[in-house]
């Protein structure tokens, strides 16, 4: 069960290893783009492609959907970035349903545990296969794996390593409860952390915070959803950024433009964006930005 990309290498990685795949369940056709044509999700693209049965339930508490899992007598069902599942679906499979979360539960449970994980200047992250519970994210851990988060690593690179890592450790945890070697480990709920999911007033950044703290959110939020500042009633998307180590003089959010560089003042530092998006255009790097958009040095973001 899984919808967008992050959640292809498992299956892809199930089929390598001749898993036999009863159903893919994925999210239903939604309109998208100006023309609001029907688009499939990724799995299910996927899915298409290697010719697997599919499933898109409105809803996961569909009486018609639970009733199709029963009649498939899965052994097990493995969830990576889906929708939260009733209880009456996840205890169907007679092994169980583990899921993939990306982070070291029980830190940053929650929905957008890569983008939290970059916003709070964590320098490691990781993946952990559990079994399902009703209360989300808290079953007990089966495998966790660890990844390091670099300084130039953003919520993009970091999502594709750990959909890689994560294949590698579901199909690990496949191979256990085949073997009926698995040994659940309760999560301390003591050291859990949130990982909401992202709204629009979380992207837009405050230059009033300190240099570090909005580098972070920016690299958090890249390439997807992108942090954002406006400029003249303009949103500027701000996609990659680097911190000048000069303090800042001048009010936060204040701009500077250095040849073909743009800078902003922050709390404490200057911020140079490297690459960013205007309202409207294309995203690019800040050369080509000030070629085609008027801005000069002491004009503010807000």
């Amino acid at each position: 069960m899984g919808t967008p990309d992050f959640a292809i290498p498992s299956l892809e990685i199930l089929l390598a290893n001749n898993y036999p795949i009863q159903a893919v369940v994925t999210a239903p056709d939604k309109p998208r783009g100006r023309g609001q044509e029907l688009a499939q999700t990724s799995v299910k693209t996927f899915a298409l492609k290697h010719q697997l049965p599919i499933l898109q339930p409105e809803s996961p508490k569909d009486l018609a959907f639970i009733e199709e899992i029963k009649r498939l007598h899965p052994d097990v069902i493995i969830v990576v970035a889906f929708r939260i599942l009733p209880k009456e679906v996840f205890t169907i499979p007679r092994l169980g349903a583990f899921n993939l979360h990306a982070s070291l539960l029980p830190k940053y449970r929650g929905a957008a545990p890569i983008n939290w994980a970059i916003i709070n200047g964590e320098t490691e992250t990781g993946v952990t296969t559990f079994f399902l519970q009703e209360k989300v994210d808290t079953g007990s851990v089966l495998l966790q794996a660890r990844l390091p988060i670099k300084p130039e690593d953003n919520a993009g690179t970091i999502h594709d390593r750990l959909a890689e890592v994560g294949a590698e450790i579901v199909l690990h945890t496949v191979r256990l409860i085949e073997q009926g070697k698995t040994v659940p480990r309760k999560q301390d709920d003591s050291l859990a952390s949130p990982a909401p999911k992202i709204f629009k007033e979380d992207c837009r950044i405050d230059w009033n915070q300190q240099a570090e703290k909005i580098h972070n959110r920016i690299r958090g939020l890249s390439p997807y959803p992108t942090a954002f500042t406006m400029h003249n009633g303009k949103v500027i998307k701000l996609y990659r950024t680097h911190i000048v180590d000069e303090n800042a003089n001048e009010k936060p959010g204040q701009a500077w433009v250095r040849g073909s560089g743009l800078e902003v003042c922050a709390q404490d530092k200057m911020i140079a964006i490297d690459e960013l998006q205007q309202e409207g255009r294309k995203r690019m790097g800040v050369d080509e930005f000030l070629r085609g958009y008027r801005i000069s040095s002491g004009e503010k973001f807000e």
